[in-house]
């Protein structure tokens, strides 16, 4: 898979696309943003959160600071695949990115056991920090194909479409495959904007000119408001605590 970047500090943008306007933005892009060579591929991720959730809690309160960890594979991963561990940091609309990559099994030692890695690193330092902190499990898998686009300008700018957005709240493991219920139902497409400079003239005025405007949408924290919360409250009701 593609050779991103460890360390980033950007703005993002993000757009919820409906019928027609994917293919509209698509048909923009031409002789603006060249398409990632390996096309269209499956993203899957495990994101980590307290037993009572305070972590997507926080962050749906838009806290002028929050953070999230996850477990990022590009395609189903085996024993040795390479797989990437992501802190993710919002601060005043500017995102962080802090990420390094371990072969599967030693991701998940790593994680679910706090085997630490031979080689040690900053970023696995403010890792180890945020564990230590909240004692983070896997809370649910979120997986969807990607379609990505960088600027032939400015290869900082990047583009890309989630479609087939799905979910699951059991078999939190990213070696069982990609199955999952749909988050968003059929045919939305999120579109989010990666930028270190202000957005170009031309896109700004491609998305007003086809009534696309920015959202808060977030993938986990629309699976923590629709499918995770409901189901603690119901539990709640019943008398039985829900970890």
């Amino acid at each position: 898979m593609a050779d991103y970047q460890d360390v980033f500090k950007r703005t993002e943008k993000k757009y919820r696309l409906q019928g027609s306007q994917f293919q509209k933005v698509l048909n923009s892009l031409e002789d603006r943003m060249v398409r990632d060579v390996y096309g269209m591929h499956t993203i899957n991720n495990l994101y980590f959160d307290t037993d009572d959730y305070e972590i997507i809690r926080e962050s749906i309160e838009k806290p002028l600071y929050k953070e999230k960890l996850r477990l990022r594979s590009y395609g189903t991963p085996r024993s040795l695949s390479k797989v990437h561990i992501e802190l993710k940091k919002k601060f005043k609309g500017i995102v962080y990115k802090r990420r390094f990559s371990l072969p599967y099994t030693k991701a998940q030692e790593y994680l679910l056991q706090g085997e630490k890695p031979e080689v040690q690193s900053q970023i696995q330092s403010e890792i180890d920090w945020f564990i230590n902190r909240y004692q983070p499990s896997p809370k649910a898998f979120i997986a969807y194909e990607r379609l990505a686009f960088s600027g032939l300008l400015d290869p900082n700018l990047r583009i890309t479409f989630d479609q087939n957005v799905r979910y699951r709240l059991d078999t939190l493991d990213l070696s069982k495959g990609t199955f999952g219920q749909s988050l968003f139902g059929p045919g939305t497409v999120l579109m989010e904007v990666k930028m270190t400079d202000a957005m170009p003239l031309w896109l700004s005025h491609t998305l007003t000119d086809l009534s696309i405007f920015p959202t808060s949408v977030s993938k986990y924290g629309t699976c923590y408001q629709t499918h995770i919360q409901p189901k603690i409250h119901l539990e709640q009701k019943g008398g039985i605590k829900y970890a």
